[in-house]
């Protein structure tokens, strides 16, 4: 945008001016250096307006309003003091009206404009004098006033910059994620400190006893030599506690000699794990901020890191405000502000990030990560509108968002997949009997099942309920060659999302060899996807149909995918009911008396190299209008870590 502050422009009567009673007078004598009459003054104009700009002013003569000389260095000096901070990008000068010459003085409109830091213009009028001498050589009258009608000999432009509030990142509900939350400083007065060490090794283990754990730990390594040398009764910060951590270990520390407390609060999300890595996380400007942006932050400055913080930072943290004063040197030399301000931009608020997160929800999955020390994810949608409740990553306050963006194997999770595949093309039923043995092989490739189990000949509905691997890699064929990519793509695998943040859904193996066939039926072979991705499939199977997931309500992302087709009620019937009995009878039973609406799932282990020790561990699922996905890397069996997880986040959901 093009802005240009409001300056009335000023022509003092000429009798005002030094020069004009000397309008008729001859020029002192001496030659002065300019342009020849042929020109007149516009040449000498024209040459002084680009002279400004590139710094080179040889060829203009310059008199000040006495008719003194002036060299054209010591002009070109001035002009470079006077522009001060705006020294680096010289005005853009144009004449506003044609000369107006009375006897030896010619009088123009100058347009000055400033492009300021951000690409903001300001610009203004000024009025340039010319002064004929006897030997009808032209000569601009310098004066400081030239630059700007307000500044005068030794005063430079100076720039203030102000920034205005960040907005915040809200929650479905339009409450701020963030807001300011009660916190407590703790510290140290020197002077009542009777024994460092051993206040500092009771403060260390304090610190380390509360739960979740503080990460990075707190670190006490230089507490000793701050405390000597700080003055006796000052208040020595060692940590700022959020006011819920603080009353876990009080008891601990608050009659300890020396420590002190102060009540504060500070912009905090709930909590200190609350959807860490979808979030980001807002900073002092870094180093690298800095150099990849210069015209854009100062050292100072709030910047968004990672996540929607990172994705959003410049619509969050709005237009920094601009002000161009005058400063001028004080009688010690050093320049300070006037008062006089010259132009200026007030700061542009940010604008609010809306997202679907629902924060009991978010606080569940947070919670129900909290005591896994592998990397895990959680993602919760709602079926009802496809919303993101939650996008938990851990352990801890995760930097990766593996909720969204993980690329591994789904195991027998993609099951609820090729079952889906299955019934829709008549090769199996509900009931209809399928064979499990211990072990299939395919092209000299064995199959076999977790733990080497085997069932026989068992309804289809039993295979699906207790995961057999060897019953799904014998039915592949039935799929067809690219099959199993046709009904993911169904439940909007490897679909283009448009979430605004970054998000995988999913490659599914298509046109493989009959073993790469066999392996991709139960979640291996190429077949890969995010949590995300699963819990979007889950909750299709669960609505009936795909719909893209909804992370961003405000702004709202501008190529969402169009929702999937109808999925055929004879299939996804039959495969809610195996869904269903996996959690009363199979392999997902711990949740079965989870309070609340039924459960619904399906486990899943997956191998993620050569060894079949190494796996993955997944459940997903849904209960009531919530689809979720859990993740664990190499988290083995699933009933060990994934349906634990499950069960942590469904009861922390019953209890809100």
């Amino acid at each position: 945008m093009r802005l240009s502050y409001p300056l009335r422009r000023l022509r003092p009567p000429r009798s005002r001016r030094p020069l004009a009673a000397l309008a008729a007078t001859a020029l002192v004598a001496g030659a002065l250096v300019g342009c020849s009459d042929a020109g007149g003054p516009e040449r000498t104009l024209d040459a002084f307006l680009s002279g400004w700009r590139t710094g080179d002013l040889q060829s203009v003569g310059f008199i000040d309003p006495t008719r003194a000389k002036v060299p054209a260095a010591e002009v070109t000096k001035e002009i470079r003091q006077l522009s001060g901070e705006l020294v680096a990008t010289p005005p853009a000068l144009r004449r506003t009206e044609d000369l107006e010459i009375s006897a030896d003085i010619a009088t123009v409109g100058v347009r000055v404009e400033w492009t300021l830091p951000g690409g903001t213009r300001w610009g203004y009028d000024r009025e340039v004098r010319l002064a004929k001498g006897r030997d009808g050589q032209w000569q601009v009258i310098w004066e400081p006033q030239v630059v700007h009608e307000q500044l005068a000999r030794g005063d430079r432009l100076g720039l203030r910059r102000d920034t205005g509030p960040r907005a915040g990142v809200l929650d479905g509900a339009g409450a701020p994620i963030v807001a300011p939350r009660p916190v407590v400083r703790v510290g140290l007065q020197p002077g009542e400190v009777t024994d460092a060490k051993s206040v500092i090794r009771q403060l260390d283990a304090a610190f380390r006893a509360i739960r979740p754990a503080i990460t990075p730990p707190v670190d006490l390594s230089g507490l000793p030599k701050r405390l000597a040398e700080a003055d006796e009764g000052a208040f020595v910060e060692v940590v700022t506690l959020r006011e819920e951590a603080y009353r876990q270990i009080k008891s601990r520390i608050y009659d300890l000699p020396g420590t002190k407390f102060q009540a504060d609060k500070l912009d905090l999300a709930p909590t200190r794990e609350f959807a860490r890595a979808l979030l980001g996380s807002v900073d002092p400007a870094q180093a690298d901020d800095l150099a990849a942006h210069p015209d854009r932050y100062q050292p100072g400055d709030l910047v968004g890191h990672g996540g929607l913080q990172g994705r959003y930072d410049e619509r969050l943290r709005g237009a920094p405000g601009l002000t161009v004063l005058v400063e001028r040197r004080g009688p010690d030399g050093t320049l300070a502000p006037t008062g006089t301000e010259l132009f200026k931009q007030e700061p542009k608020p940010g604008q609010a990030v809306r997202t679907t997160l629902d924060v009991a929800t978010q606080n569940a999955a947070d919670a129900a990560l909290r005591g896994e020390r592998r990397r895990a994810a959680l993602v919760a949608v709602r079926i009802s509108d496809g919303a993101v409740l939650a996008a938990a990553n851990g352990p801890g306050p995760a930097g990766e968002n593996l909720a969204f963006t993980a690329q591994v194997p789904p195991g027998s999770t993609f099951k609820m997949v090729s079952a889906l595949g299955l019934l829709d093309r008549g090769a199996v039923t509900l009931d209809g009997p399928v064979d499990c043995p211990k072990t299939f092989t395919v092209e000299g490739r064995s199959f076999k099942n977790s733990d080497d189990f085997e069932l026989g000949t068992v309804p289809f509905r039993t295979n699906f309920a207790r995961s057999c691997n060897t019953a799904v890699a014998a039915l592949a064929p039935k799929l067809g060659p690219d099959g199993l990519a046709q009904t993911g793509r169904a439940l909007g695998l490897e679909g283009e999302w448009d979430l605004g943040m970054d998000a995988f859904t999913g490659k599914v193996s298509a046109n493989g060899s009959p073993v790469e066939q066999a392996a991709a039926a139960f979640g291996q072979g190429t077949t890969v996807v995010s949590p995300l991705a699963m819990a979007a499939a889950t909750a299709a199977v669960a609505r009936g149909r795909w719909e893209q997931p909804k992370l961003l309500l405000d702004p709202v992302p501008a190529k969402s995918a169009p929702a999937g087709p109808q999925l055929r009620a004879e299939s996804v019937e039959p495969l809610r009911t195996m869904m269903r009995e996996v959690v009363t009878a199979g392999s997902g039973t711990a949740l079965k008396d989870v309070p609340g609406a039924p459960v619904q799932g399906k486990t899943g282990t997956a191998e993620y190299d050569d060894n079949p020790a190494h796996t993955h561990a997944w459940f997903v699922g849904w209960q009531g209008d919530v689809a979720f996905a859990v993740f664990v890397e190499k988290g083995g069996a699933s009933t060990a870590s994934a349906v634990p997880i499950t069960e942590r986040f469904l009861r922390a959901l019953a209890a809100r």
